[in-house]
């Protein structure tokens, strides 16, 4: 079976997008959850990892003896091992499209997530509101995020980002569907609708549930808050 080291749930955007793949397929893993204490080379949370990834972070997937690191490589991986599942959309420019998306998700919204780190369990609308009125930079990222939804949701006619079946980039814009609702971040209608069908998702609900389960407040994860 495979395993999954992820990181606390309510903070781990990282590890959210290859769990909550697995689990919305149905594709049967291993959790191990690592939590963070710090990221210092001396903390439990290195500790653990230790001899399992040269790079000491999550998401990790180990399948028997080999382990696969990065969530673009674990995404592929997975799409090639259970072909049914077709995680990729099945058209060739399609797919190219959502393999362009992920890795601009991978590489880039910088300042959206730099701002706006993932929290699930806390509401932060009056912060969202002055970062959205202060950084330039997270409007942007934001208006590009509108641009790439609404093209794709209009080309291929919804729910999901490539018309009916969700694919590995649902999955990976799942925790951007987090950081809107936690920071109340103003868009269009039609993407609000497009984040509240995500969150409905049953592989999404149960990362939810865990994370506001988890009550595990960590102040090094909290920017602006002095507790939960």
């Amino acid at each position: 079976m495979l395993k999954l080291f992820i990181g606390n749930k309510n903070y781990s955007s990282w590890s959210m997008r290859p769990w909550v793949l697995l689990t919305q397929v149905g594709i049967p893993f291993e959790e191990v959850m690592v939590r963070f204490d710090s990221f210092d080379a001396g903390s439990t949370f290195k500790q653990q990892l230790q001899g399992a990834t040269p790079t000491g972070k999550v998401p990790l997937l180990q399948d028997g003896d080999l382990a696969v690191w990065d969530t673009l490589a674990i995404a592929e991986y997975v799409a090639e091992q259970y072909p049914d599942k077709q995680l990729w959309p099945a058209d060739k420019a399609a797919r190219a499209r959502a393999r362009s998306i992920c890795a601009e998700m991978h590489s880039g919204f910088t300042a959206l997530r730099g701002n706006c780190p993932m929290n699930i369990e806390a509401e932060l609308a009056n912060t969202g509101a002055l970062i959205w009125r202060d950084k330039a930079a997270v409007r942007a990222d934001v208006q590009r995020l509108v641009a790439m939804w609404t093209e794709l949701l209009t080309q291929h006619g919804g729910p999901m980002l490539f018309g009916s079946r969700f694919t590995i980039a649902d999955a990976y814009f799942a925790p951007v569907c987090m950081r809107l609702k936690t920071y109340a971040l103003p868009v269009p209608a039609a993407i609000t609708a497009y984040v509240d069908r995500v969150c409905a998702l049953p592989g999404v609900q149960a990362w939810i549930t865990q994370a506001l389960a988890e009550k595990d407040f960590l102040d090094f994860e909290e920017p602006y808050r002095l507790k939960a």
